[in-house]
Formats: structure tokens, sequence, C-alpha cells
């Protein structure tokens, strides 16, 4: 069994998200800058459906086996008929959609825009848009855990909503870091969250507001090298979490994945590098697969577009190294 596969037909611009299906571990949906969302079984390493855009598409997610949702640059919520190949448009922001997730529990999908909102969509509504809720800055990333909704905004924005009152959020909060949002991704317990930075650094936080609780909250540089002796830095783009042991990794654009134990705040792998930067990765919902977006993110320009790889997704098959060290179980 191969350590990875890359995927076949992937897309011909930039990977902007990869997610994989809450119920079916090989079922994976990849947006990109080449106006398309492809829905792919990754087990036969096939492309099942492609969905077209007029716009570069920056996030999707699943609501359940056959549904996917979609938006981008076009600023319309697409939901996505994974079996027939149909669109249904279910309404529009005013501006580029930059993060969406599903509800399970409240069959509901949330997005966020540029244009300063989230809003929530009942698929199966004739009008779909159930609630539009403003906030002070730009959505740049979401994460949805049980009930609670964390929204990563321009100028170092956080606010941490319980979708079930979302007259106004439950905390307000600055990042750690000091640069702008990248990544964001919540822990699969329910504890707290991690974000990136474009200054390769990395932040756990947690929900509890007490001392105690806050205490646990930490900060730590990630995916920078030094080179002849002056340090580069890159952004982290991507986080996930793993589905059973709650370690997560994190994808950057110096080519790298890492995998992390927030617990006892240590490394636990670095796997080989990729030959460009890594936009999106995601675990599938048994945790035995990561998803790997690689494509060029345009951190040198115009100048490396000319020279960029061809974008490419990886499967990786994860093994031991995402337990943390003497794992007994939950």
């Amino acid at each position: 069994m191969a350590d990875q596969i890359e995927l076949a037909s992937p897309p011909f611009d930039s990977v902007s998200s990869v997610k994989f299906s809450p119920t079916n571990p090989n079922h994976l949906l990849a947006s990109s800058w080449d106006t398309t969302v492809r829905f792919y079984d990754v087990a036969a390493n096939e492309q099942k459906a492609k969905f077209d855009h007029r716009a570069a598409v920056l996030a999707c997610c699943f609501s359940d086996a056959n549904h996917g949702y979609s938006g981008g640059l076009d600023t319309s919520v697409r939901e996505l008929d994974l079996q027939t190949e149909k669109i249904n448009h279910l309404g529009q922001h005013s501006d580029a959609i930059s993060s969406m997730n599903f509800s399970r529990e409240q069959n509901t999908l949330i997005t966020g825009s540029w244009d300063r909102t989230i809003r929530f969509w009942d698929p199966r509504a004739s009008n779909s848009q159930q609630s539009s809720h403003d906030l002070p800055e730009r959505v740049y990333n979401m994460d949805l855990v049980n009930h609670i909704l964390v929204v990563a905004m321009a100028s170092r924005l956080f606010h941490i909503y319980d979708i079930r009152k979302m007259d106004s959020p439950a905390q307000i909060r600055e990042s750690m870091l000091k640069f702008m949002t990248r990544a964001l991704a919540c822990m699969p317990d329910g504890q707290g969250y991690a974000t990136g930075s474009v200054e390769g650094r990395i932040a756990v936080e947690y929900f509890d507001p007490s001392p105690q609780a806050q205490e646990k909250k930490y900060a730590f540089k990630c995916h920078r090298q030094t080179i002849d002796d002056v340090d580069h830095v890159w952004p982290v783009n991507s986080l996930a979490f793993h589905p059973v042991y709650n370690t997560f990794a994190s994808a950057g654009s110096d080519g790298t994945v890492s995998i992390w134990d927030h617990k006892s705040k240590k490394r636990l792998r670095q796997y080989p590098k990729y030959n460009a930067p890594v936009p999106s990765i995601a675990f599938n919902c048994d945790g035995t697969k990561l998803a790997v977006g690689v494509s060029y993110t345009w951190e040198e320009g115009e100048e490396g577009a000319k020279t960029a790889e061809r974008p490419a997704i990886f499967i990786k098959n994860v093994g031991d190294e995402v337990k943390p060290k003497g794992w007994t179980g939950s």
C-alpha cells in the first residue's frame, strides 16, 4: 500500500479548498481557482463529477453523502447534487464568499463573506436564506464544532458564536498572532481551536474563558527555514484536526505538512516536502487519510507563476504518526 497517491484529473489552477465527506471516507470535494468544484472517489482514484462556476471558487463543503455546497468570487451560494451533477442556486452574498460550514444538527449551511456578513441557509426552504448577521470586518475563515462557530476576520479579529443564539457573539477576541489570519480549525473535542498566520506561526486557543483554561493557550513558530543564515518565513495556509486523536496537521507555503500534538506541545512528524506550496489539507471522517492540495499560492507574484508546477491533490495514508505518545483511547 503506497504511502500516498496523486489524484487523476486535478484542477488546472490553484486549489483553494479540499473537504472530505462527513460519512464516506473516500469522497472528496476540491474547489479551485479554475472555477470548478470537483468530486472525487479517492479509493478508485476517479473524478465522479465536475461543477463549473462563473469565477474562482474559494470554499466548498458537504452536507451529507450526496450534496455539497460551494461559493467564491461570483458571490453565489450553490448546492451541488453529487449524483445528478445538478446545481441549485440558493442565493447571493454581495461580495466574495470566503468560507462555509454545514451544521448537521441544525441542517443549516453557514457562509462567510468579504461583504462582512455571515448568512444561514436552509437548502430545503423555498426562500433559502434564513438569516444574515453583520460583522465588523471581512470574513476570512470559519469553523464549526458542535454548536460553536469561530469566525476569523480581517484586522486579526475573532468572533465566537453559539449558532442557536446569533443575536450577539458569545466571545470577541483578538488574535494571539501579530499577522493576518490565514488558517483556522476547531478541535473535534470542542475544547478550542488553532489558528495560523501568514508569518509562520500557529496559536492554540481554548473556548473556556476561565483563567485556568486560558493559561493553556500558546503560540509557536513553524513553516520556517534558515537558508544561508537568512530566516525564511512562510504562511500557514491550512490546519486540520484528526477526528480521533485530536492532534492536528498544518500546511504551509514552504511545501511542508507537519503533525502536532498540542497537549505535549510537540511536533510528531514532518512529511517529505512537496514541490509547491500547500494551500489546503483535510482529514477524512475516520482519520485514515489526509488530502493535500498542492499548488502555487502567488507568494512570488506573476514571476513565480511562470515556473510554477501544475496543481496536484495527493491522498496520504495516515499511520501512527498522528497518535499522541502513549495514546490509550479517549
